[in-house]
């Protein structure tokens, strides 16, 4: 009996030692927590510094958050300046440990107005995260060798469910009628979903929500949802949804749903996963635009009224031929 209690307390003891020796990663949003885990599988435990729902182009880092990045063994950061705070918070943290861009690599989308700026929506291309995922996988087998073949056999399954994905997302946006496949969003989020994809991409911000919106460019996406006469648009999750609102109601457009492009769902919700992000946006797109709540083509009001004169006087001609039959016959 003293036995089987001794050797007990010892199992018990080592499943203690094995969850205390576990891997803390930080990453800096949910998006790429999601794809991370992916990755680590049951090696891990991985924490968010932006938490679900948060903006992180306007987020505040916290004395928590300096806590949490402290205690972290690894880092994950999007970069091309999605996280123009993280730099500082690892410096104020004290942390040694390695931090690793994942969007290195990428073919990103540099800003036609600003020189070295880019579009940090990378994630936006299913192809771009199977870069994340490689990315991923090369710094947990660097800095953790021992679990290597774990993060060879994850990222092996986890690129197979992106490949589906991706096949998903094309053949489901190319049910929309050509002239449809337009994205109207409160900020500039989906230009590398557009360019990958086929659509085309109008947003009233640009890619940070930083700035504040300008007349000029709610002018231009008016003049868009006119001439292109687009079936719907679209909120976001993070941004406030009132410019959308209101340019929905000043244009007589219906808003096709919400969106979410900087940070995923809490996990029980449709997007709480990067793939299920995905394919809940495709999947509201799609619903949305390929309702053809709009004539392709305008009949101007005069050529209108003319037609409807024109049937009138055709039917009262008709209605006076065939009362002048019937008083020949009587």
């Amino acid at each position: 009996m003293r036995i089987l209690i001794l050797l007990i307390f010892l199992i018990a003891q080592v499943q203690t030692f094995a969850q205390a020796k576990k891997i803390k990663v930080i990453s800096t949003v949910s998006i790429i927590s999601d794809i991370a885990s992916n990755i680590v599988g049951e090696t891990a435990d991985i924490e968010t510094i932006v938490p679900v729902g948060g903006d992180p182009h306007i987020y505040e880092a916290t004395p928590r958050d300096a806590r949490l990045v402290q205690s972290g063994d690894i880092f994950f950061i999007n970069g091309l300046t999605f996280e123009g705070w993280i730099e500082e918070l690892i410096a104020n943290s004290g942390s040694s440990a390695p931090s690793y861009i994942i969007t290195e690599g990428v073919n990103a989308i540099g800003s036609s107005k600003y020189e070295n700026s880019y579009d940090p929506h990378a994630w936006m291309d299913v192809t771009n995260v199977f870069i994340y995922a490689k990315n991923i996988r090369d710094a947990m087998v660097k800095n953790f060798p021992e679990h290597a073949a774990i993060y060879e056999k994850e990222y092996e399954k986890y690129l197979a469910e992106l490949k589906t994905l991706h096949a998903y997302v094309q053949t489901q946006i190319n049910l929309i009628p050509k002239q449809q496949r337009i994205l109207v969003t409160s900020h500039d989020a989906f230009a590398y979903y557009g360019k990958q994809y086929g659509i085309d991409v109008e947003a009233i911000l640009g890619i940070s929500t930083e700035a504040e919106a300008r007349s000029s460019d709610v002018v231009r996406v008016a003049k868009v949802i006119k001439d292109r006469n687009v079936p719907a648009i679209f909120i976001e999750s993070t941004v406030n949804p009132k410019m959308i609102k209101r340019l929905a109601d000043d244009n007589g457009v219906p808003v096709g749903g919400e969106l979410y492009a900087d940070s995923l769902s809490e996990p029980d919700g449709e997007a709480g996963t990067y793939i299920g992000m995905i394919k809940s946006n495709t999947d509201v797109i799609v619903d949305a635009l390929s309702k053809n709540k709009f004539s392709s083509t305008k009949i101007d009001d005069d050529k209108g009224d003319s037609k409807v004169g024109l049937i009138v006087i055709g039917g009262l001609f008709i209605l006076l031929l065939l009362f002048g039959i019937m008083k020949m016959k009587n």
